[in-house]
């Protein structure tokens, strides 16, 4: 399980990212990189990272399901993910 705080931090950049995303598109299309800068650093979306829905893991997630590499597992096994059959892990 990921940290309170991080997921509470990572959060935060998701609101950041939104309230500058048509200010950061505007400035791009105008090539005004000073405007840029002057932004908040996390208004950059290359700043949030993913993060598994259920356990807040940052590592080892799976863009396609949303998890972490151990929640996939364990829910594979448990037949909660359709159409994933144990082969050979």
């Amino acid at each position: 399980m990921a940290k309170e705080s991080m997921k509470a931090r990572e959060r935060k950049r998701v609101k950041t990212v939104a309230k500058y995303a048509e200010k950061r598109k505007a400035l791009k299309e105008a090539g005004d990189f000073e405007g840029l800068q002057k932004l908040p650093k996390n208004a950059s979306p290359i700043r949030m990272h993913n993060r598994c829905k259920l356990t807040g893991r940052p590592k080892g997630y799976m863009r396609q399901f949303g998890l972490s590499r151990v929640t996939f597992r364990e829910m594979a096994n448990q037949g909660l993910i359709p159409g994933v059959t144990k082969a050979s892990w």
